[in-house]
Formats: structure tokens, C-alpha cells, sequence
């Protein structure tokens, strides 16, 4: 009967790859005392006024769907806040759809856009996510990898490299998950005339947009000409500590904006009423608690960079999310090697590099999303186990 089952099963869906990261979290889930710097999440919890909105909405009734593309009166305050802080304007009537999270509106952007045969570049180390959506639209992933030594930004030389006759659209992410990479203006604009020329289609990932710690983050859809070829995806999750609530959105031209809300009303109808209250909540003033976060985002990273690097683990300084990632080349291990190890004797969970793509083998993924003691305790801990190699 087992088989009987399996041959229903389509041959894109049984192809695809499970989780990476999951393996992990499931390990250390079975094991006490596991300090896990593989959390792609704040520890912080929603602040409780945007909370307090979302109770509000239910005891006021707010119980039924929205319109398709969300609350007229969210994607109005998200067009003044996109303004206001990232000198982008977009119409809250026909530009701006409110998702199930950025997870959904990336797999709307590629469903909306890619027919077979088409070529997507991933800007690899990357979200483990990307390349399986690319494949579930029809289209073909192809890696774009980006390296240490380039501070794992992309060039004009290495994009140039990847671009062929069927190449559509080039995903970027910027701040990086997982290397934690940003791009200035400067360089975003040293590659837009590679993009113009060969006439790509940009999906701008842009959901750690606010955890930027050295410089203002700066959208490539600012960058003169590339507005009307980008497509802007981002959410509430990482910056106003509401992963749980499951709320995105995305912006961008308006027939591809029309194109992407088509298979929304037939597949999603709507995001959560509730999570649509408490966002706007935190759009009106949350600018307070995410300061917050973020200050303290960056003095642990600060903290736990140096220590890597004080250990022996070579890393460079993130410019954003909350990730460092740091090269465990020197043990001569492989990123699952050093990840299955650290965690059976040491009881610290990271992420190997190689789930992310190309060139992430060589590197573990360790979020600083974490409170400063557990980071104290897992840099005792990873200094402990290397010191352990170095003697052997």
C-alpha cells in the first residue's frame, strides 16, 4: 500500500530536498541543555501594545476575511512608512498586497512571473526556501555564489558569469540571510546596469531591511530605472518580533501586482484579520521597541564575532539581519561534521553552511538572536570544543 502511495506523489514534490535547519532544530529538541544559535527568529516577545491590538480587534468583532489585498487602512500606513523610511512610494490602492507572511509573497512573485523553461539566479549562500520555490513555480534555479572575500556581496563580474538567454528574474536578499551581508548604494548600483541590460526582472527581499547596524539600509528599487522592474517583499516578522503572526507583504509594478493578487484571492483569500490589526499597531508606533531590539541586536553582535574570531573561527563583520557566519575551515571539518559534533558534546546547536547553497560549505550559520548570557555560554562552550581539536 506504501508504494501504492508514494507513486501519487508528483516527482517535483518528491525531489525536493527537506529542510536543512529543520534537522538540526529536531536534534536538539531531543536533547537537555541545548543553547541554539540556529533560531532564524527574535527572542524577543511582540510588544505588548501590538499585542493589545490584536485582542482589541477580536472583542471588537473583527472576525472575517479582509479585502483580498488586505486592510485598505494597513497598506496606507505601509506606503507612509516605506516613504518615510526608505524614500519609496507606492500606492496603497493597487500596489501593495498584504501575505501569509514574506514566505508567501516570494512564492506569489515566482508563481506570477515564471513560466517553464525560465531562469531565476539565487544569490547564494542563501534562504533555504528560495531555490525549492523557484522549482514549485516551473521555473530553474540557478546559483549566483557569492564569497568571503567579497564580503558575500554579489559583483558585476560574477553576475555577468551566471546570465543566460533564459535567465528572467535574479533574487537578491540584502541584509543576507544567513551571512548576514548588506549592499550600499554604490555597489547595488554597480550591477543595475547588468540587471537593465539583459532586461531582468529583480525580487527584492527586504525583510531585515531595519536591522541594519553601520549604515540606512538602501532599496535597489531606489536606484533610478529599477522601481518598475522590481519586485519589494517584506514583512513584520524579523524587525517587530512577530514571526508567530504570520504577516508580510509585497509591492511592486502594478500589472505584476495585479498578476500576484489573482492567485492570492484563489489560494490564500486573504492574511489574518488579527495579524493585520496588530501591524498596524506596530507601524504606529512600535519605531520605539524595534530601536530597542535593535540596539541590542548589535552589541551582541558585536560580542560574538570578535569572540569567533578571538577562538580561531575566521568572521567577517555582518552589516545586518542577525546572523553571523562565521568559517570553521581551519578544524578540517565540514559544516555538518563541526554542526553534529558541537552539538553531541558541547549541547550548542548552529546551522551547516551547505544548506544555504553554494558556497556556504566551510561556514556554520549562528544567530545572535539570542540573549547576550546564552551567547556568553555557547562562545565557552564552542571554545572548549576547539581547543579539544587543537590539542588532538
Amino acid at each position: 500500500m506504501k508504494h501504492v502511495q508514494q507513486q501519487y506523489v508528483s516527482k517535483t514534490a518528491s525531489q525536493l530536498k527537506p529542510s536543512g535547519i529543520r534537522k538540526f532544530f529536531d536534534l536538539a529538541s531531543q536533547m537537555d541543555n541545548v543553547i541554539s544559535l540556529g533560531v532564524g527568529e527574535p527572542d524577543f516577545v511582540t510588544p505588548w501594545n501590538v499585542c493589545e491590538a490584536g485582542y482589541a480587534s477580536l472583542e471588537s468583532g473583527y472576525t472575517a476575511y479582509t479585502a483580498n489585498a488586505g486592510l485598505l487602512e494597513l497598506r496606507e500606513e505601509i506606503s507612509s512608512y516605506l516613504s518615510e523610511q526608505f524614500s519609496l512610494n507606492y500606492s496603497a490602492e493597487s500596489q501593495i498586497i498584504l501575505t501569509v507572511g514574506a514566505s508567501q509573497a516570494i512564492d506569489l512573485a515566482f508563481r506570477a512571473v515564471i513560466d517553464p523553461g525560465d531562469e531565476v539566479i539565487i544569490v547564494e549562500p542563501g534562504f533555504v526556501a528560495y531555490a525549492p520555490a523557484v522549482t514549485l513555480a516551473g521555473g530553474t534555479p540557478v546559483s549566483l555564489e557569492t564569497k568571503a572575500e567579497d564580503e558575500f556581496k554579489i559583483t558585476r563580474e560574477s553576475l555577468e558569469k551566471v546570465i543566460t538567454k533564459r535567465t528572467k528574474a535574479i533574487l537578491l536578499c540584502f541584509p543576507s540571510n544567513p551571512t548576514g551581508a548588506t549592499m550600499s548604494e554604490a555597489e547595488l548600483k554597480s550591477v543595475t546596469d547588468v540587471i537593465e541590460e539583459h532586461d531582468l526582472l529583480v525580487l527584492s527581499d527586504e525583510i531585515y531591511a531595519e536591522l541594519t547596524y553601520d549604515e540606512t539600509h538602501y532599496s535597489i528599487a531606489r536606484v533610478n530605472g529599477m522601481r518598475e522592474r522590481t519586485i519589494l517583499i517584506s514583512g513584520f516578522s524579523k524587525a517587530f518580533a512577530m514571526t508567530g503572526w504570520r504577516l508580510g507583504y509585497v509591492t511592486g509594478p502594478e500589472e505584476i501586482i495585479s498578476a500576484m493578487l489573482k492567485i492570492h484571492q484563489y489560494t490564500m483569500m486573504c492574511a489574518p484579520t488579527i495579524a493585520q490589526h496588530g501591524a498596524l499597531e506596530a507601524l504606529k508606533s512600535g519605531r520605539e521597541d524595534l530601536e530597542r531590539m535593535k540596539k541590542s541586536y548589535r552589541q551582541r553582535r558585536n560580542f560574538l564575532v570578535k569572540s569567533f574570531n578571538n577562538i580561531g573561527l575566521s568572521c567577517h563583520m555582518p552589516g545586518g539581519a542577525f546572523y553571523a557566519f562565521p568559517s570553521i575551515q581551519a578544524t578540517g571539518m565540514t559544516s555538518d561534521e563541526f554542526a553534529e559534533k558541537l552539538l553531541e558534546e558541547e549541547r550548542v546547536a548552529v546551522v551547516p553552511g551547505h544548506v544555504f547553497g553554494a558556497g556556504g560549505e566551510g561556514y556554520v550559520r549562528c544567530s545572535y538572536a539570542t540573549s547576550i548570557d546564552s551567547l556568553q555560554e555557547a562562545v565557552k562552550r564552542i571554545e572548549r570544543f576547539m581547543k579539544r581539536r587543537q590539542q588532538a
